[in-house]
This record gives structure tokens, C-alpha cells and sequence, in this order.
């Protein structure tokens, strides 16, 4: 999380495009689905998650190894901010606190704001800990073979 201290409970009265920066790093709930491959049907627009993460993802911690420098590795990888959200929410797993929060929706009981645990993503099986495979190991043109049938 982080050592600014967050307003209490900011996530249900502070506007996304009003929270500080420590208070939008905080929304993360360290799940690193968004550090999923995807691919997007471009006939249809689907979009289908995959197993296949991020070079850069932890897959044990579920968090970027490279978090701050990340676009010198992955120039692709999503810049997420208040201003780019509309554009890109639907490329976020359902479960994302921006998504939710975006969309109007309330955070679940298990994300790390609202249970005080930051291991309670974890608990509750919401994150991709120890069921990836780097996308270093598998072709894109095998990310069809990995694809997440459920969804995120």
C-alpha cells in the first residue's frame, strides 16, 4: 500500500479524478489480472483473458517487478489513470477496483481496503498467484491454448 496516510474510506466519497496519488495506487488490490495476457477478437470485440501473464508480473506476489519503470519493458502496458479509464476499464478484469469504482459499483469484501489484510485477495483465490504462465514461455500464437474459459 503506502506510508501517506488515506482518508478514511476515500474509495466511497472521493471522486476517482479527485484522489491523490497514493489514494489511486491504493485501489490496487494486487490481484495481477491485469498483467494477464488478453486477446481481443477484432471481428467481434471480445476480449478473452488468458493464463499467460507479463513477463514482468510476480506470479507469486501477484505485482509487477518492474512497476515504475514498466513502459521501457512493455510499451503496451496500460496507463491507467483517471483520465484513461473510460477508454480502457474494459480491458480490466470485472473484479478491478477502478472498473468497479468507474462503473459506480462498491468494492468486494475481500479487497484489501475494505478487509485491512492485503493477503486476503489472496485468501479469497481473486488473484492469479501460482496459476500463470510467463509470457516468455508460450508463443503468441499459443495464447488461444491458455485462454480462460470463465472469464475474469
Amino acid at each position: 500500500m503506502t506510508d501517506t496516510p488515506l482518508r478514511p474510506r476515500f474509495w466511497e466519497t472521493v471522486p476517482l479524478r479527485k484522489m491523490t496519488q497514493p489514494e489511486w495506487e491504493a485501489l490496487c488490490d494486487g490481484c495481477g489480472k491485469c498483467c494477464l495476457n488478453k486477446i481481443e477478437y477484432e471481428d467481434t470485440g471480445e476480449l478473452a483473458f488468458t493464463r499467460v501473464a507479463c513477463r514482468l508480473l510476480d506470479g507469486e506476489a501477484c505485482r509487477c517487478t518492474r512497476y515504475a519503470t514498466r513502459h521501457q519493458f512493455v510499451p503496451e502496458c496500460v496507463r491507467l489513470s483517471p483520465k484513461t479509464l473510460p477508454k480502457v476499464a474494459y480491458w480490466m478484469p470485472q473484479t478491478c477496483a477502478y472498473r468497479l469504482l468507474h462503473e459506480g459499483k462498491r468494492l468486494e469484501d475481500w479487497h484489501p481496503l475494505i478487509s485491512g489484510d492485503p493477503q486476503s485477495v489472496h485468501r479469497a483465490g481473486m488473484s492469479v498467484r501460482g496459476w500463470t504462465v510467463s509470457e516468455v514461455t508460450v508463443t503468441e500464437d499459443d495464447w488461444e491454448d491458455y485462454i480462460l474459459e470463465d472469464g475474469l
